[in-house]
């Protein structure tokens, strides 16, 4: 950030403000006028010091100040700031008139690279030096002989038989003065030659002039050491010409600029745009570039990127060739809140555009301060610095506000800057047209859009002035995003808050707006539908639309509703993030959005949570028919989670009976029930009634696995998994191949630890808490007769706990019995038992009791009331025949 000298018009407007001057008003942070001050005070050091007696071109070890850095995010200017500095630097007309002349009289050329077109061509380091000799080619209108030879060299070892300029124009470095670089060169070797004395040199191979310079540098030739004595020149020209010798060759360039004549003596001013399309693991054209400004000090370097340069950090030794702060003074960041003291280093690294929070909380506290100490608390600080969204100027009229609240005898508190500032958005609409204004105003009710959006959301025909108003540096992109455009949220808040503007919108204009974007999102979400399902789509609609509905309170949710199936049909359970709305649900979409809020949360809260948030937004009636039964089912799901079977059969017999869109999973629903209460035969008897949209073969693996017939319930669940995929399902997926992990885990050790991999990689990202701490059961069952599983055991009951999952207890108990049950003890297996029966002792999964006295070969203790869809001899037989498989498997691995 920027610490210019004198005080600033910001500066007098603090000094102005108050009749108590015992503060100090330093401008931390200004627009680019202080930005051009900041390369008109660097660049003239820098031009104090090249032309001082003591300055040696050849000197690799003192440190380099001859670099400014301007970073910042996307879109907020750089690269135009870098032409406008380009502009300024070439002409004085081009200069703006409020950056005032600069004191220097030295002759510059400018020389702006744009390093993202560098790294698109893939000729990146070569088009760099390249553009830098081209310049100068056509501004001195002479060779450069040490390092025209060096670059004929390698041309000719690296590029054979392709011609110089050909391979110019092809890579796009192509201008007014392509064709004199080549020419350049060849008048380079006839120096050397004639110099050498050797005119039959000038013909010949590039490598044959070089080793009889090399000979005569070495033999302290006079003439020859005239045109190329920069000590190192030989040894250059000796190593093998490829792209690590031509990093270096900036060293000869630099040597050759410091040797012109006093006419044609000129400062190069090298300005590299997107410095961030640099960025690689291994930072390699990084630090050729670093080569570049370090060898070149007579150069004068301003760089532009998106990330602040890095070099002056210590930690990148070994990364790059010089770094650390003594290497690079004025390049470090400095964090402490005292401006710098009169005559220090002018700063090497500024920020453009959006502030981060800790650069806003340095802005403000430096900004005003008493004594050394920031004026504003630090309560307020966070509070502006929140509101700003670093924007700079929101800063700036954060500071005037407090000084005016000051100015009336009130000490400013932090709910005073709770607000945008009209300031702002006068400065933004003054340039807009009036269609813009419209379009600025439509889009902020818009997290994010595209040209589409905008359009209908404003309800225009054509897309032209929203895509004007995307070139506007107030709209942000990002073009890997789904919608690629936002607004700066400082600048949305503005609009949004607006009551002072001549033109702003009443409520119903805002209202009209918000259904407009609200039917746009479904028009776009309907059409990419139809080209095949998108859950990043569906997601971010349905976040978008939720909070339109909600804030605007719209009535027609139309394609809303549809959406809210569509999320909830696959159970992947992406957040929807909506911002917290503290009062009780008074509208349809306040009541639909609290629905799909306590559906989703339900993966973090626990069950009896949900049972009470579902059951508040039916008890207030402003759910649709096709809601309730999904607020119904959900409640239902929560229920039997929570081991309430009764309740969760009365919710699934009431979605069920209704008929509606959920009334196959209702019946699934049932089945399980009808499964977990022990009545096999009527569960198998539901099957053939499900289908696809009540998950049929989930329903019948559960089934078969339960009776121990592996290989059925395998079958079922594959096919399920494949269905799944037919579907596009990816959390039925997900939760088939638990199932079948599940399945296989009792039988096949080996096998069921390559399925749990499967099923853990579906799982991820998918939020799928219960299947999730299954998978985690099904591993203790995989692992059975190892030590450590009673140990697991304990630590995954306290996770079930913590979830809310009560039933997921059972599964954990039915792997303690088959590990007591394969190592032989009785004691372990007889308590596991107990616990089994405590948990089920609401009719629920009592079967697990019975299939643990099974693998025991234990006789049961009464009746059972289960009811398998075989003879009990035939399921007790099969569950220890998998004991004794795993006991046999363990012996064999012994």
């Amino acid at each position: 950030m920027i610490i210019l000298g004198g005080p600033t018009v910001a500066d007098l407007r603090a000094l102005f403000s108050s009749n108590n001057p015992s503060y100090d008003a330093v401008e931390a942070f200004t627009d680019r006028q202080h930005q051009w001050a900041a390369v008109a005070a660097a660049l003239g050091e820098h031009l104090q010091r090249v032309t001082r007696p003591d300055f040696d071109v050849e000197d690799i070890e003192s440190p380099r100040t001859n670099l400014l850095m301007f970073h910042g995010v996307g879109g907020a200017g750089k690269s135009t700031l870098l032409r406008k500095i380009e502009a300024a630097l070439t002409t004085a007309e081009d200069r703006p008139a409020q950056w005032g002349a600069p004191a220097w009289t030295q002759r510059l050329l400018p020389i702006r690279i744009d390093l993202s077109r560098s790294a698109s061509t893939g000729s990146d380091y070569e088009r760099v030096l390249l553009t830098i000799r081209l310049a100068l080619a056509g501004e001195l209108g002479r060779t450069l002989p040490s390092f025209d030879v060096a670059l004929r060299n390698y041309w000719e070892t690296v590029h054979p038989g392709e011609p110089l300029d050909e391979y110019i124009r092809r890579t796009g470095i192509a201008g007014k003065v392509t064709n004199l670089l080549p020419g350049q060169l060849q008048a380079g070797v006839g120096e050397i030659a004639a110099a050498l004395q050797l005119p039959g040199l000038v013909g010949s191979a590039a490598g044959q002039l070089t080793s009889a310079l090399v000979t005569a540098l070495r033999e302290r030739h006079d003439r020859a050491q005239a045109i190329a004595g920069a000590s190192r020149t030989a040894a250059l020209l000796e190593a093998t010409p490829d792209l690590e010798a031509l990093s270096y060759y900036p060293h000869l360039l630099a040597w050759d600029l410091a040797q012109l004549p006093t006419k044609k003596k000129l400062t190069p001013v090298i300005l590299l745009d997107t410095f961030e399309d640099t960025a690689d693991r291994h930072r390699d054209l990084e630090r050729l570039l670093q080569r570049l400004v370090w060898l070149m000090p007579n150069a004068f370097f301003i760089v532009a990127g998106r990330s602040r340069l890095q070099w002056a950090d210590p930690a990148l030794h070994g990364q790059l060739d010089w770094t650390g702060p003594a290497a690079w003074p004025g390049l470090g960041s400095t964090r402490t809140v005292p401006a710098p003291r009169p005559g220090e280093l002018v700063a090497r690294q500024h920020l453009i555009g959006d502030l981060s929070p800790q650069d806003c909380e340095d802005h403000l506290a430096r900004r005003l301060t008493v004594e050394g100490r920031p004026l504003i608390d630090a309560d307020i600080r966070a509070a502006i610095t929140t509101r700003s969204h670093g924007l700079p100027l929101h800063l700036d009229l954060a500071v005037s506000r407090f000084l005016e609240i000051r100015r009336t005898g009130r000490t400013p508190v932090a709910a005073d800057f709770d607000c945008s500032f009209p300031a702002l958005l006068a400065r933004t609409l003054s340039d807009l047209t009036a269609e813009e204004r419209h379009l600025l105003r439509s889009v902020s009710l818009l997290d994010a859009f595209d040209l589409d959006l905008a359009t209908r959301a404003a309800g225009l025909t054509q897309q032209a002035p929203a895509r004007r108003l995307t070139e506007r540096p107030l709209i942000a992109e990002n073009p890997y995003a789904l919608w690629p455009y936002h607004l700066h949220r400082a600048i949305r808040s503005a609009v949004r808050e607006d009551t002072h503007s001549e033109d702003r919108w009443t409520l119903a204009d805002w209202h009209q707006a918000a259904t407009r974007a609200l039917a746009a999102l479904g028009e776009q979400w309907t059409a990419g539908t139809a080209l095949g399902p998108s859950r990043l789509l569906l997601v971010a609609c349905l976040r978008q639309g939720l909070r339109l509905a909600r804030d605007h309170r719209l009535t027609d949710l139309g394609w809303l509703i549809e959406a809210a199936y569509t999320y909830t049909d696959d159970s992947v359970w992406e957040p929807l993030t909506l911002p917290a709305d503290t009062g009780a649900p008074d509208t349809a979409a306040d009541a639909l959005a609290e629905l799909l809020t306590a559906i989703t949360r339900r993966q973090h809260e626990h069950r009896r949570q949900t049972v009470e948030r579902l059951s508040e937004v039916l008890n207030t009636g402003l759910l649709s028919a096709e809601l309730t039964e999904l607020a119904l089912y959900y409640r239902a799901k929560a229920y039997k989670d929570l081991d309430q079977g009764a309740a969760a059969r009365a919710g699934m017999r009431q979605v069920a009976d209704a008929g509606g869109r959920l009334a196959p999973k209702a019946r699934r629903g049932l089945a399980n029930l009808a499964r977990l209460g022990g009545d096999f035969p009527t569960a198998l008897a539901a099957v053939p009634t499900l289908g696809w949209k009540g998950r049929h073969h989930r329903v019948l693996g559960d089934i078969r696995w339960s009776e121990a017939d592996t290989d059925l319930a395998l079958t079922a669940f594959e096919a399920g998994r494949a269905e799944a995929e037919q579907h596009a399902a990816a959390g039925e997926r997900a939760m088939m191949q638990v199932r079948l992990a599940l399945a296989v885990s009792f039988a096949d050790p080996v096998r069921a630890g390559d399925e749990l991999a499967f099923a853990h990689q579906l799982l991820d990202g998918l939020d799928q808490r219960s299947n999730t701490l299954l998978a985690l059961a099904v591993a203790l069952i995989k692992d059975a007769g190892i030590p450590d599983v009673p140990g697991r055991a304990q630590s995954l009951h306290a996770e079930i706990e913590a979830a809310g999952l009560p039933f997921l207890h059972r599964f954990v108990e039915l792997a303690l019995a088959f590990h007591h049950a394969v190592r032989d003890e009785p004691q372990d297996l007889v308590a596991t038992i107990d616990r089994l029966r405590t948990l089920t002792d609401t009719g629920d999964f009592a079967y697990f009791t019975d299939i643990a006295h099974f693998m025991a070969a234990l006789p049961l203790p009464g009746p059972s009331t289960t009811r398998w869809t075989t003879n009990e001899d035939h399921v007790r037989s099969s569950w220890r025949h998998l004991v004794q498989a795993r006991q046999e498997y363990l012996r064999t691995e012994a």
